[in-house]
Formats: C-alpha cells, sequence, structure tokens
C-alpha cells in the first residue's frame, strides 16, 4: 500500500520525532500503543457522584500485581494558587496549581474532590471531573509503579491549555504533554527507557483553556503492556530515508 512520497514520508518521520515528548524522560503515546492486558478504568464501574474513586485490581478486572488506583485534586506539596493571574494567565483559578510534590508521593487529603460525572458532551460517558465540576485538577495515584499512563481528556477549546505530568515516587518530575487539538484527545505518556517509574500523574490547566475539562478511559500498564518504536529503530528510519530522497533527487536531476 502506497502510503506517501518520499517527502512526505521524510516529513512525518522527523515531526514524529520531534513532537515524540517534551523531554528525554517521557515519550508520547497514542491508545494504540497500549497492547492487550494493560489496566483500563471506564469510570462506569462506580455509580454516579462516587467521590475520590479507588479502583483495586478486581474492580477494573486488572491481573494480580496490578496497582491500586486512587484519585484526588491534588498531591502533598502541591496547592491551589493565591495569584492564579500571575501563575497561571488565561487559566482559571479552581485548576491553577503550584508546588511540587514531596516523597513519597501521596494525594493531598484538604484538596479538592473529583468525583465521577455524566458529562453529555462527550462520547463515552460517565467521566470523572475535577472539582468545581470540569474546572478543577485531577491527580492519579498508583500503589504500584507503571511505565505508562494516558487517558481520553476534554473537551479542549484552546490548543496547549492543559497538561498531564508524570511523577516518580519521590515526587521528582518526569515529564509532561499537553493538547495539541482541539475537542477530545488522548494524553499518554511512557518512560523513555519504558521502565516502571511513575508512581503518578497529574491533569490540570496550564494555559487558557475557557470550558473545563474531565477524563475518561483512563489506561496504565507496566513496560511491557505499552509498545513503542526504539530510538534505534528511528534513526535507522531516517538515515534510511535520507538515503532515498538523495537518490530521489539525483533521478530528477539526471532527469
Amino acid at each position: 500500500m502506497r502510503l506517501c512520497t518520499v517527502k512526505s514520508i521524510c516529513a512525518i518521520a522527523l515531526l514524529g520525532v520531534a513532537s515524540a515528548g517534551v523531554n528525554a524522560d517521557v515519550i508520547r503515546v497514542t491508545e494504540s500503543n497500549f497492547l492487550p492486558g494493560s489496566g483500563m478504568i471506564t469510570f462506569s464501574e462506580f455509580p454516579l457522584s462516587t467521590s475520590n474513586p479507588v479502583y483495586s485490581p478486581a474492580d477494573y478486572g486488572g491481573e494480580s500485581g496490578y496497582p491500586t488506583v486512587s484519585f484526588g485534586g491534588y498531591f502533598l506539596g502541591q496547592s491551589l494558587s493565591a495569584t492564579p493571574s500571575i501563575d497561571c494567565p488565561g487559566a482559571s483559578a479552581t485548576a491553577c496549581i503550584v508546588g511540587t510534590p514531596i516523597g513519597p508521593l501521596s494525594l493531598d487529603p484538604n484538596s479538592p474532590s473529583t468525583s465521577i460525572r455524566r458529562d453529555t458532551g462527550v462520547p463515552n460517558s460517565p467521566v470523572l471531573s475535577g472539582s468545581p465540576s470540569f474546572d478543577g485538577p485531577i491527580a492519579i495515584l498508583f500503589d504500584v509503579d507503571v511505565a505508562a499512563v494516558g487517558f481520553d481528556a476534554g473537551y479542549f477549546d484552546a490548543i496547549g491549555g492543559t497538561g498531564i505530568t508524570a511523577f516518580a515516587r519521590d515526587g521528582t518530575i518526569l515529564g509532561t504533554v499537553v493538547n495539541t487539538g482541539i475537542g477530545i484527545e488522548f494524553l499518554g505518556l511512557v518512560t523513555a527507557d519504558q521502565s516502571d517509574m511513575i508512581a503518578g500523574v497529574f491533569l490540570d490547566l496550564v494555559g487558557a483553556e475557557p470550558y473545563g475539562f474531565a477524563i475518561d478511559s483512563l489506561r496504565f500498564g507496566f513496560r511491557d503492556a505499552v509498545m513503542i518504536p526504539e530510538p534505534e529503530t528511528w534513526a535507522m528510519l531516517l538515515a534510511g530515508l535520507a538515503v532515498v530522497g538523495v537518490a530521489a533527487k539525483r533521478r530528477r536531476r539526471k532527469g
């Protein structure tokens, strides 16, 4: 099957490498990168209005050894900003969070709650919302470290306004991925070496998002539950495309 021309293949490959992740610690992944057997929570497992749900592996059909997953507003060490217009220009004050989590990573019991809610604006309601509804932060804690986490998020009305940040067990930031489109978007990341070191993730506003957000279809898994291109694969692909591109250029000149 012919997908595209040599020139467009090169452009797509370079774009894929450039947008894979925001730093060397995490790589952006799609929902299709999660293999069968990875954990999945749809938020239809518990009744509507359940506050700060806690999922054991049995609740979401996870295998033995998979993590218990807990939810809250943010982690200990973080707080709502006292100066949101400075810390989060254009963002809602109720989702402007500052500070760095302290280790070991744990949810702040005094943070705004999360809850399971119905949202007619998304295709797979119910969803998990922060507080106030669709306009508050959401923190996810795993009692066992995982390698990859992702979920459907939105509905987004601004590009680059919302981010998912991954943390290690000691509170260290591993990396952030932000939304690149409008509507419902899958925000997912994996550690660059696919090591199991993500203890939790956090979703909040990093820019202007006029109508808030929620999450759904949470995916997560250990290193054997996610598949990403190896760095060597990208390098070989780009090297091969460069050779093909030179050859094509020479043929055009000869013609």
